[in-house]
């Protein structure tokens, strides 16, 4: 696939900032923000944090319990029951197309 200098530079600052934080600005002007996680000729792979008050059914919210093991032994993290502790990302997959600028951002 031949790709045209505009879209062959944001592969190339995609690649440059792999499992980095960046921000991402699309072509209709919207921005998020997230960790590069893959890339190919096509497509550039997020993890996005979940905003902890916005849950889906795929991500359970805190008050979500699931029981592992006995009853009465701590298998769990404080705060959040028995289990796993909730997801902090949900994966986007976004056309390279798409992105007209990326920044990287500090993690802290």
């Amino acid at each position: 696939m031949k790709m045209n200098n505009d879209y062959q530079h944001i592969y190339d600052l995609c690649k440059k900032h792999m499992h980095a934080y960046v921000l991402a600005e699309m072509v209709d002007g919207s921005k998020l923000d997230g960790i590069i996680t893959g890339l190919d000729d096509e497509y550039v792979y997020f993890a996005v944090p979940i905003d902890q008050n916005d849950f889906s059914p795929d991500y359970p919210s805190p008050d979500h319990h699931r029981q592992f093991g006995y009853p009465g032994y701590g298998y769990g993290y404080p705060g959040y029951g028995y289990g796993y502790p909730p997801r902090r990302f949900r994966r986007l997959i976004l056309p390279l197309a798409a992105l007209t600028a990326l920044s990287v951002l500090p993690w802290y």
